[in-house]
């Protein structure tokens, strides 16, 4: 009896979805920072055994859009809710199912099992966290509740074997040596984003979009052109950094970490370009692989 489905991972911002992904993977798949949104498109990373594959889905955080950008964003998570065999709604020990509460109320009313993770109990204590499951399970009665902490590991193999036992029996949708739904230039620009998210503050990460130009493999390295896209003169100038220093320290990180998910030697060159209209413009959203 083998059994295969999509599990599908959604939740608020900064709950813990992409760090909880890729815990169960076992591949860094989801770029993961503090700040909001760090997650844009919807990122499948797939785990087989003899017995099952299961094609998990981490999505964007749900929010309220302002802009187009936005919208594509919430249209993967909407996305993910109906084609899942399985919904893992990831929450936190902060936050009480009060936050974006229509997507609560879809979970009662969801054909497919849903499995809530309460993340992050390494930061609160026993007495909480028993509350906080209580009102889940109240709040989506049909729901299996489960404690877990994804940053520290802690009982991911409860995760595990309750997404297991709720998989439909079905042939596997992938070939076994399939561990992901994306290619090598998404990561290289997914690498080179969450560089930009940990090095610049404010409205700057939230204006950039990367889009890898040149991506040549050769028998010794990886030579991989990028541009990452502003929306004013203002922003450039910060990216780049006096003497192009803040732009250096963003290259030499992001070829550290594409060395080490490459296994080769990576040449990396990055340019600054501004696109003021890119987060609104449907071509534009299109071309970065967010409009379908």
């Amino acid at each position: 009896m083998f059994k295969s489905g999509f599990v599908n991972i959604i939740g608020n911002p900064n709950v813990g979805k992409s760090t909880l992904m890729n815990a169960m993977v076992g591949e860094k798949l989801s770029i993961v920072t503090a700040k909001v949104q760090t997650t844009r498109h919807r990122i499948m990373g797939i785990v087989n055994t003899d017995d099952y594959q299961i094609v998990y889905s981490d999505t964007p955080g749900i929010l309220k859009p302002n802009y187009r950008l936005q919208q594509d964003m919430v249209n993967f998570v909407d996305a993910a809710i109906g084609d899942a065999d399985v919904i893992l709604y990831v929450t936190d020990t902060v936050e009480t199912g009060d936050k974006n509460s229509e997507y609560v109320d879809k979970l009662s009313k969801l054909d497919c099992p849903v499995i809530i993770v309460v993340n992050k109990i390494d930061i609160s204590n026993q007495p909480k966290v028993l509350e906080l499951m209580a009102r889940w399970k109240q709040l989506v009665p049909k729901a299996e509740v489960i404690p877990a902490s994804a940053q520290e590991r802690f009982n991911l193999d409860a995760i595990l074997s309750t997404v297991v036992e709720k998989l439909p029996e079905a042939p596997a949708w992938y070939d076994r040596d399939t561990f992901t739904d994306k290619n090598l230039r998404f990561f290289a620009s997914e690498i080179i984003r969450e560089k930009i998210l940990l090095n610049y503050k404010e409205e700057i990460p939230y204006c950039c979009q990367v889009e890898i130009e040149q991506f040549r493999e050769g028998e010794e390295r990886y030579d991989i052109g990028a541009i990452i896209y502003v929306m004013r003169e203002s922003q450039k100038g910060i990216v780049i950094g006096r003497g192009g220093a803040s732009l250096k320290k963003v290259g030499t990180q992001a070829r550290i970490d594409m060395e080490d998910f490459f296994q080769k030697k990576v040449f990396l060159t990055l340019l600054v370009k501004v696109d003021a209209d890119w987060r609104e413009n449907k071509r534009e959203l299109r071309k970065f692989g967010y409009e379908e």
